[in-house]
């Protein structure tokens, strides 16, 4: 229950962009050269293009020697408490600047060859004449529109629309070649102009609700209930690669140092995205380690003996450790030898929540959120093995279970069920402050890098904005219909995963 792989919902369904290849071979088709046949073909970009389109050091540079320009950024340089966002109250996008779905396929297609996003007629079979008579008597029948609330999305609000404006946006929604995700613009909605935040674009291709969310200035990774991680492309708009063969739910993410790193059940899968996606460790909430892929690739809630769920990993600032919240304690991983070196111990509850800092002389501060009510902090030493205890127990405690963690500087902040938002000093160990959501409890903590804004999304939809010193509410918006599951920011962007 606590991985969302309880819902009669999650389903073995195959990801659509695995659809008729193996991932492997679909990357080839993707990335490979064509063969010469007596006349001039368009040179295919490589898979390093496709994964670091806007970074300078690509071994094979394109032809014309440039790519489609970045995403529109959400978050702009901080001006102050009133004009805290690039498109404050009154301002809309330049209409020049927005980038229209035939626009974004159309950019795409000079990067990812024949297999990019592009509107297709389907043609229907011929009907024999005494079929064709019934249908003209029984009148045309109409193919079924999804709803919103059916459509899974990574965003950061979706726009709401009704009745005309409702049918035209699906009637505009294009069909793609190949099944590949996208990440279309979304026009601003009337009603929202006036907030301080507003989504800017949508990235679709799940099947199933998008459980977290990480991202770098360049990529985007999504995990979902239909088992599979999906990789994006933030600069061209459209999804590289799906990391599929999960047993369940994709439950958390985390990417470093071109490896990803994704969990399910009580497995961590390793994968190296420059080496075709390849899945070249996968770990377990024991400290056992296997070579490539060990999971089995058929749909599995079961967990084996000795096991235990994993609910959250986080890595180091450096990424040279990877620390796992398996049941009631923390898996900590060497990923320079991919070896286990202990667990953090003392929580009597499962471990929902976990994130780390850097302090000085090389020592990890691990700070956890978990059932039992309690957050912890953690001391890894450099080259610290076997049990570690934890150094502090904040207090007063949550009264309910602990559920987002989100540090900033010397000050850090912790989210419950029990509707309640924690401020705390790092240092001194003491509560600081503790205002309450209201509407709903909080399901994901982050903060706007660069900005005195925390971030809080729940489980009602709602995404709230915070002064970080103060915690006065500097605003919200409904950002989904459905819970936020996850919440990830880059430099200059912020990512939500809902339903």
């Amino acid at each position: 229950a606590e991985n969302g792989d309880c819902s009669s919902s999650d389903e073995s369904t195959p990801s659509p962009a695995l659809d008729g290849s193996t991932l492997s071979s679909d990357l080839l088709k993707l990335c490979g050269e064509a063969k010469p046949r007596g006349k001039a073909r368009r040179r295919t970009a490589t898979q390093m293009e496709l994964l670091y389109a806007s970074s300078g050091d690509l071994s094979c540079e394109s032809p014309t020697g440039d790519f489609p320009a970045p995403l529109l950024p959400l978050v702009e340089r901080l001006e102050g408490p009133a004009n805290m966002w690039g498109h404050a109250a009154g301002q809309v996008p330049d209409r020049e600047q927005t980038v229209s779905p035939s626009a974004l396929s159309a950019r795409a297609a000079g990067v990812s060859g024949s297999r990019s996003p592009t509107r297709v007629e389907r043609k229907q079979p011929e009907r024999s004449p005494l079929n064709r008579r019934k249908v003209q008597e029984r009148g045309p029948t109409l193919p079924p529109m999804a709803t919103p609330a059916q459509m899974p999305s990574v965003g950061t609000t979706e726009t709401k629309t009704k009745g005309s404006e409702y049918k035209s946006m699906l009637d505009e929604l294009p069909v793609f070649e190949g099944h590949r995700g996208v990440i279309s613009p979304v026009a601003a909605s009337k009603n929202s102009r006036g907030t301080r935040i507003q989504c800017i674009h949508i990235a679709e291709g799940h099947t199933k609700p998008v459980l977290c969310v990480d991202a770098t200035d360049d990529l985007l990774f999504t995990g979902s209930k239909d088992r599979t991680c999906k990789v994006w492309n933030l600069v061209t708009g459209q999804e590289i690669m799906s990391l599929a063969d999960h047993p369940s739910s994709v439950v958390s993410v985390r990417y470093t140092s071109s490896l990803v790193f994704t969990v399910s059940t009580a497995y961590i899968k390793v994968w190296d995205i420059r080496d075709s996606a390849k899945c070249i460790r996968t770990l377990t909430s024991s400290g056992q380690v296997g070579s490539g892929d060990t999971c089995s690739s058929a749909r599995s809630l079961s967990i084996p003996p000795g096991e235990s769920p994993i609910n959250q990993i986080a890595l180091n600032t450096s990424g040279s450790f990877l620390y796992a919240a398996a049941g009631n304690a923390v898996r900590m991983w060497d990923l320079r030898k991919f070896v286990s070196t202990g667990k953090l111990t003392g929580h009597l509850g499962p471990v929902m929540c976990l994130t780390v800092e850097k302090l000085g002389q090389g020592q990890d501060v691990v700070l956890t959120g978990s059932k039992d009510h309690h957050v912890k902090m953690f001391e890894v030493t450099e080259g610290a093995q076997g049990s570690i205890t934890s150094s502090y127990t904040f207090d007063p405690t949550h009264q309910d279970s602990v559920e987002s963690l989100a540090i900033h500087g010397d000050v850090f902040y912790s989210s419950s069920k029990d509707y309640y938002i924690k401020k705390w000093d790092v240092a001194s160990k003491k509560l600081l402050q503790s205002v309450s959501a209201q509407t709903d409890w909080v399901s994901a903590l982050g903060v706007v890098p660069g900005s005195p804004v925390l971030l809080s999304g729940c489980r009602g939809g709602l995404l709230r904005l915070w002064h970080t010193d103060s915690l006065a509410p500097l605003g919200e918006v409904q950002g989904h219909d459905s819970p936020i599951n996850g919440l990830a920011t880059n430099g200059t962007q912020l990512f939500t995963a809902s339903e």
